[in-house]
């Protein structure tokens, strides 16, 4: 009965060999595209992934620049709105020489000048549409083509970014 079983395993195992390396050849075979899409796939969600982190960064920078922009021009309706007083003060100035008015005058210059807010310059300079607003025109001498030859109102920038446009009369 021994010598049967021993004859019995030695079959099986003969048997089972070829058989296993058949199963194992078959199941590599089919296993073999689910691999190749699987690593497709895999290139497929780092490609994604990639592109999702790009465009994170893209919106971080983006984001940061508004909120830095903002920061900047933050006061500008403050400041724009405060810009008839500077006018009200030199119209009165030029009707009243009172000290007092004169010191308050200053003060608030140097408070707008402490706050980036600065006059645009127009005496004498070329007429430059980025920063001045030609009110007319008045025909001067060659010399004084496209130039500035009176200014009406001021203008004032805060920092780079123009707040008021100057309204100039420009030589034609």
């Amino acid at each position: 009965m021994k010598e049967e079983k021993k004859i019995e395993e030695q079959i099986e195992e003969q048997v089972e060999q070829p058989i296993e390396e058949e199963v194992q050849e078959q199941v590599q075979e089919e296993a073999a595209p689910s691999i190749e899409e699987l690593e497709a796939r895999i290139a497929e969600l780092e490609d994604k992934n990639l592109r999702m982190m790009a465009e994170f960064d893209n919106y971080r920078r983006r984001t940061n620049k508004e909120k830095l922009e903002l920061m900047a021009t933050a006061g500008e309706r403050i400041f724009t709105d405060m810009l008839p007083l500077v006018d009200d003060f030199e119209r009165a100035l030029a009707v009243i020489d009172d000290e007092g008015v004169r010191l308050i005058y200053n003060k608030f210059l140097a408070f707008l000048d402490k706050n980036d807010v600065h006059p645009i310059e127009t005496e004498g300079v070329d007429f430059n549409t980025d920063e001045h607003e030609a009110v007319t025109t008045f025909a001067a001498g060659e010399d004084q083509k496209g130039k500035v030859i009176d200014c009406t109102q001021k203008g004032y920038k805060l920092g780079d970014k123009v707040i008021r446009f100057a309204k100039v009369v420009v030589g034609e």
